[in-house]
């Protein structure tokens, strides 16, 4: 494989290094806010973050310009990639749901899913996008 072929494998392999690497400290950061461990707050703000940094960046982009095409496989692609994974949402959630935890489960979902959601509205708001 040819150096341009290989260069957005490694633009998105570094990104999504750097992206996990920060999921996990900011996870396990917010996650210590609940002693208990009842509730996923971890990767609730994990994707939440996520989401507001990808409306913010994606806005920006789209907006003024900013990030050239290595930069937002770099950043968009491999940073936030890495950094907001919905595959654990799903598996705590399911947890929850089978340890009978219901009503924790589904304010997982819908916070998750409306402060995703509203979070990128004002990213991409702050951004200036339309």
């Amino acid at each position: 494989m040819n150096w341009p072929a290989l260069q957005p494998l490694l633009l998105v392999g570094a990104g999504g290094f750097v992206g996990s690497v920060l999921r996990f400290l900011v996870s396990g950061w917010a996650q210590r806010l609940d002693p208990a461990g009842s509730f996923p707050v971890g990767t609730l703000a994990v994707n939440t973050a996520g989401c507001l940094a990808i409306g913010l960046l994606g806005g920006l982009a789209e907006a003024r310009s900013i990030l050239g095409p290595e930069a937002r496989l770099f950043v968009l692609i491999g940073v936030l990639g890495g950094f907001t994974t919905f595959s654990t949402f799903g598996y705590e959630t399911l947890a929850l749901l089978r340890e009978g935890a219901w009503l924790p489960a589904a304010g997982n979902v819908v916070g998750s899913v409306v402060l995703g959601l509203a979070a990128v509205w004002i990213g991409w708001g702050l951004a200036g996008a339309r």
